[in-house]
């Protein structure tokens, strides 16, 4: 074996010599390393949506991980508003109700699922009803919720194979609130722009 040259004063590399960067996959560190050296992955986003039509994904089934609210929703924008209760009322003809659940799906992305709760006349629409038992299965195991336009309600669908229980992250019911819905989309105040918006002013 031939000992590497020295060309201006450095150590050139021979033809022997293994590119490190080859296998890039050898070099990534893994989640399990990162959460063992201390590293923490900051919550930035939590979406708030019904599960994808390809999505397993389970509910939490702690009572502390679900809620009942009050919501606007901009159907152009495709934007929902938490709503504060004091301020719902006087906003009524343009909110819904509905409980959040907090879900996650395979790729461990946690979400709030709004569902909708049935009307103050107790009627309820297939949609949401097959939704909220959707939601209810959820929490014991993984499902995947497909629309049914002949029945105009969701079909349930149910895990075959075995699937372990999510990671569930530590982050609270709160915390997840606070990043799904900021400032600017939680109505306080019967001053908020959204509203002003509503009444056209």
């Amino acid at each position: 074996m031939t000992n590497p040259q020295k060309k201006d004063g450095a150590i050139a590399s021979t033809d022997n010599d293994a590119d490190p960067f080859a296998n890039l996959s050898e070099l990534r560190l893994s989640q399990s390393f990162i959460e063992s050296a201390g590293a923490k992955k900051a919550l930035t986003t939590v979406p708030v949506r019904k599960p994808n039509p390809q999505d397993w994904v389970r509910v939490h089934p702690g009572v502390d991980y679900r809620m009942e609210f009050a919501f606007i929703e901009l159907k152009d924008d495709r934007e929902l508003y938490l709503i504060h209760s004091n301020v719902a009322a006087d906003a009524s003809n343009e909110t819904f109700s509905a409980t959040l659940y907090t879900a996650i799906n395979r790729q461990r992305v946690v979400f709030l699922w709004p569902v909708r709760l049935p009307a103050a006349d107790g009627r309820e629409l297939d949609w949401h009803r097959s939704a909220r038992l959707g939601a209810e299965l959820a929490m014991t195991r993984w499902i995947r919720l497909a629309s049914n336009m002949s029945l105009r309600a969701y079909d349930t669908y149910e895990a075959t194979g075995s699937i372990a229980d999510p990671e569930w992250p530590e982050h609270s019911f709160q915390e997840l609130l606070r990043v799904a819905f900021p400032r600017d989309r939680f109505v306080g105040s019967p001053d908020h722009p959204v509203l002003k918006r509503l009444r056209g002013e």
